[in-house]
């Protein structure tokens, strides 16, 4: 049997950036991605090599109340055609995760500067 539910643990704290659920787009924003105090350094080592990063993080401003699992149009715009819970990218998903791949600019110790993140602040 699949398992039903999983346990992951926070390496990171979402610093600075945007605020507030939106459906929108949320690029062109800097952020800071700061790994958790417990985490050496050395676990960063070479990742200024990459120009993008792959994070996957979880829509805590959201709640179980908002799951959604119907059809609806995106940003609630009628004018736009209805789809599916999990082709939107928002806090409406059962498990309320998603997947981000903002720009790398700086690394500073355990902080990783970004832009294009669209995890808000205090993720």
């Amino acid at each position: 049997m699949a398992t039903e539910f999983i346990e992951v643990p926070v390496i990171a704290d979402v610093v600075g950036g945007h605020t507030g659920k939106l459906d929108d787009f949320k690029g062109g924003v800097g952020s800071i991605i700061r790994l958790r105090p417990e985490f050496p350094a050395e676990t960063l080592r070479g990742i200024e090599e990459f120009s993008h990063l792959q994070v996957t993080w979880f829509f805590n401003l959201g709640s179980p109340d908002d799951v959604a699992l119907h059809a609806r149009s995106p940003r609630d715009n009628p004018a736009w055609p209805a789809t599916g819970t999990f082709v939107h990218h928002n806090h409406r998903r059962p498990a309320r995760l998603a997947t981000s791949f903002p720009r790398l600019l700086e690394v500073d110790g355990l902080d990783l500067h970004v832009t294009d993140l669209d995890a808000d602040e205090g993720t």
